[in-house]
């Protein structure tokens, strides 16, 4: 477990950030709005904006002509009332200028089609027009706002994402390519299995990125397009921060991460574990589908806990919500509005599980065009008087409350892997069910029972140090090397307790099988063979019979030959009835757990609560409450954060062992409380 005592201010400030985008760029020719936002900012409780985030052609209209007042006087105004700005470099819609000027800046797609201008984040990530330009740009606003006392953060270009084949990344990937292999082609056909439909490469200039009108079959090239998709986009990121770094070092830089908005899962297109090495801090926007009509509100709300433990664990420090939405937003198929109390419900979740920030896109509702309907905390009629521009406020003074949590963490004895090249190969992978792999979501059903009974998790990669956790889980890590699988087996033999689970160990790096059944290594450490994996149409089931009850199975199902292990739970139906599905063994001085199938949710409870018991991992704080009620915790040397939550549309009565105190209001309280619908206290012990 990582020291409760590490504590780490990520910005410059010492303070919970609340604010968010401001886009004064669209309002030049309304001074009497200007004005408005500084008074408003006030009113609102917010101290921290982003600037310039979409502004270059406000910065730079022509090529060469520079307009810099606005943004000298906008950043002033913050600074005057004693607010703070996170300054973004612009090169996240370039303007059209620069695209009829330079087209080589414009993306090409997989179909080898020229984009034209327009939309935002599309430009060529090897163009070295785009880099000479974002750089040059970046220059000038290290150089004039560098030592403003008002900036506390660099914010690089805005939620980087899409990929790029003209002949500049054609180039880009060949060299890619021949700097893994050595230049031997050799090495790259046997990893690419390159005998496979005759598609052996003879030379470089033959490689091309994957297409729907040429190569997309061949497994490790798409893995390959994909890791260098992202590594290009760094090399593009680490060229825009090269004026900041020398100019001026000591101002932190972010970018915004992301996360798919329907399902709640990580953000795929980029490998957010190698980005974040170049990050000094994580920012990530944040955008559920609260009140839905396809799962409770809690059920959602363990998804982004989820997602914040992760992004928290890629630099295991507190991270950024970036951008959220105080009301709605404009891209759901039914934009439905926060309920009352649910903007400050869901904004505590937040700190709770370690971000340092509440920031929303947007600071006001743009006049026009695609996110006009955008929920912003100033709307259209400008005024302080609405239901959403009072609730930011009470956020906002809620904050105000909250200094002594900023730059606390969150230990855990708990970790479960995720990674995102595992989930490429899988999802590439012509077998399984295709619809049916859901790796993210698999691992949050993994997740549930911990955050359900208050048990703080990080979600880690595979680089990452396992040896802090008294327990490591790892669901369908189907692409694994014999790197991972060594130091999975010394966490094992130094006393870790491992769980995996079906569909693991299936490839190494290249996306190529193992041969000879399932790793050696594996095998020894489970003791266990797994032979056969037996996928399950939508609507088969079958059962699985552990500690004489019985639980529900679709989907999938391992055949498991066993060899040293204890057979803990076994199958009822079909071919492999009464045979091991779930099994246990000691090694060394830790002991593994293989879960055969996928089963229902009550199993995982069952399973992981015995866990919990077994190694006495416990919550920060013994608070008794129902489901739908999560109490998460952050840590500091001398005392403990703790946020009860009510992720439920029922009264939830909850009952505290010791007496607490309320960091919003100062009561104490002991005993049992009534927590209302969307209620949240934050409690310190």
């Amino acid at each position: 477990m990582l020291s409760k005592q590490h504590k780490k201010y990520v910005t410059k400030a010492n303070f919970m950030l609340h604010g968010g985008d401001y886009n004064p760029d669209q309002w030049l020719d309304h001074p009497d709005i200007l004005a408005d936002d500084i008074k408003l900012m006030q009113l609102a409780h917010t101290n921290t904006f982003s600037l310039g985030i979409f502004a270059w052609s406000a910065l730079e209209p022509e090529e060469g002509v520079y307009h810099f007042e606005w943004l000298d006087k906008v950043i002033n105004d913050i600074h005057s009332y004693g607010g703070k700005v996170i300054l973004a470099t612009p090169s996240g819609a370039r303007p059209a200028w620069m695209s009829q000027k330079y087209p080589e800046v414009l993306r090409v797609n997989e179909r080898r089609e020229k984009q034209l201008h327009g939309g935002r984040h599309n430009h060529c990530f090897t163009s070295p027009v785009y880099r000479e330009k974002t750089q040059a740009m970046n220059r000038l606003l290290a150089e004039r706002y560098g030592d403003h006392p008002a900036i506390i953060m660099w914010h690089i270009s805005n939620e980087y994402g899409g990929e790029c084949h003209c002949d500049y990344c054609q180039e880009a990937f060949r060299g890619w390519l021949k700097e893994k292999y050595n230049e031997d082609l050799k090495a790259l056909n046997d990893a690419w299995w390159g005998p496979f439909w005759s598609h052996t490469i003879s030379d470089w200039s033959q490689v091309e990125s994957p297409s729907p009108i040429g190569e997309n079959a061949v497994h490790g090239l798409n893995l390959d397009w994909r890791r260098f998709v992202t590594d290009q986009t760094i090399n593009f990121f680490e060229n825009e921060i090269v004026p900041l770094r020398e100019i001026s070092p000591d101002i932190p830089i972010t970018t915004n991460f992301m996360a798919d908005t329907f399902d709640l899962i990580p953000f795929q297109s980029l490998d957010y574990s190698k980005f974040a090495k170049h990050l000094d801090v994580v920012s990530w926007d944040a955008y559920p589908a609260w009140h839905n009509d396809w799962e409770s509100t809690a059920n959602l709300a363990m998804k982004v806990g989820f997602i914040d433990d992760l992004y928290r664990s890629l630099k295991q420090q507190p991270f950024l919500l970036m951008e959220s939405t105080p009301s709605l937003v404009n891209w759901h198929e039914v934009n439905k509005a926060k309920r009352p109390g649910m903007h400050l419900l869901a904004s505590m979740q937040m700190i709770a599980h370690g971000s340092d920030s509440i920031l929303y896109f947007q600071w006001r509702k743009s006049r026009g065009s695609s996110e006009k309907f955008h929920g912003a905390v100033v709307d259209h009629d400008n005024s302080s008087e609405n239901r959403v521009f009072k609730e930011v406020a009470e956020v906002g003074k809620t904050l105000e409350k909250l200094g002594p949590v900023v730059g606390t963490n969150r230990p855990a004895d708990v970790a479960i892997v995720y990674d995102w090249e595992n989930n490429w190969a899988l999802n590439d992978a012509q077998g399984y069910g295709l619809s049916s792999k859901q790796y993210p979501q698999t691992l949050q059903q993994h997740y549930r029972t911990f955050w359900e009974n208050d048990i703080p998790v990080d979600v880690i990669t595979k680089e990452q140090d396992f040896s802090n956790y008294k327990l490591l889980i790892v669901p369908m890590l189907y692409l694994v090397n014999e790197e991972t699988i060594a130091r999975l087996k010394a966490f094992v033999e130094n006393g870790g307790q491992l769980v995996m689970t079906y569909i693991s160990g299936i490839v190494n790096e290249h996306d190529l099988t193992y041969l000879g059944g399932w790793h050696h290594d594996l095998q020894e450490i489970f003791g266990i063979n797994p032979t056969e994996t037996d996928t399950l149409y939508p609507s088969d089931r079958n059962y699985v019979t552990f500690r004489n009850k019985k639980y529900e199975l679709k989907d999938y199902a391992t055949v498991i030959d066993v060899h040293a292990a204890t057979t803990e739970a076994t199958y009822v139906e079909d071919f492999y009835a009464n045979r091991a599905a779930v099994t246990s063994q000691t090694f060394g001085k830790g002991k593994t757990y293989y879960i055969g199938g996928r089963l229902e949710e009550k199993f995982h409870e069952d399973f992981y609560l015995e866990l919990i018991t077994e190694l006495g991992i416990q919550p920060v704080a013994k608070v008794k409450h129902g489901k739908g009620v999560s109490v998460q915790a952050r840590q500091a040397a001398d005392r403990d954060y703790l946020f009860i939550m009510n992720f439920t549309e029922e009264q939830q009565n909850v009952t505290f062992e010791k007496s607490v105190t309320d960091l919003v209001t100062g009561e104490t309280l002991e005993g049992e409380i009534t927590l209302q619908q969307y209620q949240v206290r934050i409690v310190a012990q």
